[in-house]
């Protein structure tokens, strides 16, 4: 990432945090909120999507231009480096929060030419009122793009395709159609894939990322058109699908879900997964996550086993040791610092994060310990403990995960070169 970092201005229009360490729902949800409530987003980001930024549609539109790149094969594109307004190339600017007070402003943009490629599913979003939506871009997922994948931008080039996601109603009522609609919506992103390899590939290596309903898509593409493809598996530099259980037999890194993507153990390995939930305590017993065909498995298209397997969790910020790491958190926020747009904020030093295994349930536990004088507020469980950090599970990893495929991918041309 292009990026430096500079003293926060005591002029700025952004007033410091007041003092005292307080909890509250998810940064996501407090700054620039995308919508849906089901499976990824927050329940008051449906009540502010009027209020936020223009959608890229909105504001392409406006310039009189063609907001969406619709290529033969029928792919609506919600992110390509084609599009003339792209939600994954935006302002990377962020606010480094200190426990001091003391804070400063990075500076970041998208990389100009980054040799890889990122192939980006978003989560359910989706407000529309049917089981599953149409393909029209909005606010939603405008936002989810822009908070989730714009910032692998510094390190890849982002694609992201519009598909008919299950609805946040659609998940609330399902019905006899559901499984029908589910496998519908997956042939879309499928479509897309082999779309993106045939025009924009070019041998160029390339990143899955999904999260929670898109995760499960996620799952299945890489099952059906990597995982089993010796050349595909070859292009693939690697895979970020947290929120979606993936499996693994106990103790081991790879089977299951997948027979030749293994686990990531170390920053330089290509060819491998990431793969977690995040929760900030013990996961209750009715957990939706973290739990071999529980919970959010009923989203995956083609189940995974469950005898003698437990679900993935592979922590970002400890891939060497697999014991505790320090995130590098990034979330959205709004308003102006030092005269400057300053859409992110990021708290160094502030979230630890361990994978953990009991009673047959893995999850990444995040601790923020409370440490007196400290002013920043921490992320809390938005959806109850059967949910746990699943909002975040992305933004407080996202510094980590940018980072490793940044060095991913210096490791990939490395060895294509």
């Amino acid at each position: 990432m292009d990026s430096r970092t500079v003293p926060q201005s005591s002029k700025g229009s952004s007033s410091p945090p007041k003092a005292g360490r307080v909890a509250r729902v998810s940064l996501a949800i407090a700054a620039l909120l995308f919508s849906g409530v089901a499976l990824g987003i927050g329940p008051l980001q449906a009540r502010r999507a009027a209020a936020a930024a223009p959608s890229a549609k909105q504001a392409a539109v406006a310039d009189g231009a063609d907001p969406s790149r619709t290529d033969a094969a029928g792919t609506e594109w919600l992110c390509n480096p084609d599009l003339p307004a792209n939600p994954c190339l935006s302002n990377e600017n962020a606010l480094v929060q200190r426990a001091s007070g003391r804070n400063s402003v990075q500076l970041a943009r998208p990389a100009n030419q980054p040799p890889i490629d990122c192939f980006y599913v978003y989560p359910t979003v989706s407000k529309q009122p049917g089981l599953a939506a149409n393909l029209e871009i909005q606010a939603a997922e405008t936002n989810v793009a822009t908070f989730q994948a714009s910032r692998f931008s510094s390190v890849c080039k982002v694609y992201a395709p519009m598909y008919p996601q299950i609805t946040d109603n659609g998940l609330q009522h399902l019905g006899s159609g559901f499984r029908a609609a589910l496998t519908a919506g997956y042939d879309v992103v499928q479509s897309a894939w082999k779309d993106y390899m045939e025009h924009d590939n070019h041998g160029r290596g390339v990143v899955v990322i999904g999260h929670s309903q898109g995760s499960t898509m996620a799952q299945e593409l890489l099952r059906t058109q990597i995982d089993s493809n010796a050349r595909a598996r070859n292009l693939l530099v690697s895979a970020i699908i947290p929120g979606g259980n993936v499996v693994v037999p106990i103790g081991q890194q790879v089977g299951g879900t997948f027979q030749h993507l293994a686990a990531c153990t170390a920053p330089t390995q290509l060819h491998c997964i990431v793969a977690y939930s995040s929760f900030d305590q013990t996961p209750p017993a009715g957990t939706l996550f973290g739990i071999p065909g529980h919970g959010v498995s009923f989203l995956q298209i083609t189940p995974s086993p469950t005898t003698g397997m437990q679900v993935l969790c592979v922590n970002p910020a400890a891939l060497s040791t697999g014991g505790s790491g320090v995130l590098q958190p990034y979330f959205p926020r709004s308003g102006t610092t030092t005269g400057r747009l300053i859409p992110w904020a990021t708290q160094p030093n502030l979230y630890s994060g361990r994978c953990m295994y009991e009673n047959g349930t893995t999850w990444l536990q995040v601790n923020a310990p409370i440490v007196a004088g400290d002013p920043r507020p921490v992320v809390t469980q938005v959806l109850g403990p059967s949910w746990g950090l699943h909002l975040d599970d992305v933004n407080l990893f996202l510094g980590n995960l940018v980072g490793l495929v940044g060095t991913q991918s210096k490791a990939f041309v490395r060895t294509h070169s």
